[in-house]
């Protein structure tokens, strides 16, 4: 049975980048015409090699910047300036989006409204806890002080 590095996940047979044993019909009618496998020679094992190296170590690089970023919105506390009436309570309210904009503005980081975890909008004037998804398994603790626009 021939080698074949495969060059997307197929279903049955295994992941990106694995070296699997296919039946030759299998690989010259259809893993290889759908660009889905690659012979297994010695030059294409070598580059498949040092892709899996390269991307590891654009993973293990991506994981440390997410977590820099992490520590630096964690000492990041951010001041909205809001109407209110003479109770405290908004005319309006903060939004995720809002919490966004502030962090792109105070930080320089571009973080989706989706990643941003508040419970209901805020609708009164304090401080609050807001919790940000950085990257999948990374958060962070943004403090957020809701304050009477003057």
């Amino acid at each position: 049975m021939p080698s074949a590095i495969l060059l997307k996940d197929v279903d049955g047979v295994g992941t990106k980048g694995a070296v699997v044993d296919v039946s030759k019909g299998y690989l010259r009618n259809f893993l290889i015409p759908r660009k889905l496998a690659q012979p297994a020679t010695k030059g294409a094992l070598q580059v498949a090699a040092q892709l899996a190296v390269s991307q590891e170590r654009a993973q293990r690089d991506a994981v440390s910047k997410a977590h820099e970023n992490a520590d630096l919105l964690n000492k990041t506390v951010l001041t909205l300036a809001e109407k209110a009436g003479d109770d405290g309570r908004l005319f309006g309210s903060v939004t995720t989006q809002d919490i966004a904009d502030a962090i792109k503005e105070a930080r320089g980081l571009t973080i989706d409204k989706r990643h941003i975890h508040l419970d209901e909008p805020i609708k009164t004037t304090g401080t609050f806890q807001v919790q940000v998804e950085v990257t999948a398994g990374v958060h962070a603790t943004v403090k957020t002080m809701v304050t009477e626009l003057k």
